[in-house]
């Protein structure tokens, strides 16, 4: 009987330990970031964030692992956008200056969702005019419709053939993205610079 028993206890300790090697938190994966997370996406943060090709300040095709080197804080707007894309690229650009106070470099990257008047130039002396880290992106309306598809932004632009100060509405989320890991976090525009870098730190620091 005690063989039994004995049988049965080291069966149940195998169990437990295979349940426990399957179910535990992978130290390589997104779940040493979980005490950072302060959002929750739909489907994960998987589904967020992923490759795409767009057209930087000097006329260069260039990829997410391009401009992706570092923890790098990605916003979609527009450089005609009156009032809330500058609000928030100025927070984003305060949040990275905090960072840097902290010895954590980080880069700002503005996507531009209104290919149709922000060229390279526009969008590369927008984003260097809000910070010079700052790296802006247009690109082609398909290109362009790509990278926010990824990103599960929204866009759409109320153009008229006679206006030329047409506005777009869009999202504002501001996106944290780490090399390797892709997009981890999010921000919505009531988000402080400081509240950013706080956040941002806590993942940085994870790594």
């Amino acid at each position: 009987m005690r063989s039994l028993v004995v049988v049965l206890v080291a069966a149940v300790a195998v169990f437990l330990g295979g349940v426990w090697y399957v179910t535990r938190p992978d130290p390589a994966g997104d779940d040493r970031f979980a005490s950072c997370r302060k959002t929750q996406v739909a489907g994960g943060a998987g589904s967020i964030g992923g490759p795409f090709e767009l057209i930087n300040a000097q006329g260069q095709a260039v990829t997410d692992r391009d401009v992706i080197t570092e923890p790098s804080i990605v916003y979609f707007g527009y450089t005609f956008c009156p009032d809330v894309c500058p609000m928030d690229s100025a927070r984003n650009a305060d949040a990275v200056d905090i960072l840097a106070e902290r010895g954590i470099s980080t880069t700002p990257i503005f996507i531009s969702v209104d290919p149709k008047r922000d060229t390279p130039q526009a969008v590369g002396d927008f984003a260097f005019n809000m910070h010079e880290k700052m790296i802006g992106l247009t690109g082609t309306p398909q290109q362009v419709q790509a990278a926010s598809a990824a990103y599960r932004t929204y866009y759409k632009a109320h153009t008229d053939e006679d206006d030329e100060y047409y506005l777009v509405d869009h999202s504002t989320f501001s996106y944290l993205v780490l090399p390797e890991h892709g997009f981890v976090e999010f921000f919505r525009r009531e988000a402080s610079a400081k509240e950013m870098a706080d956040s941002v730190a806590c993942f940085v620091n994870q790594l």
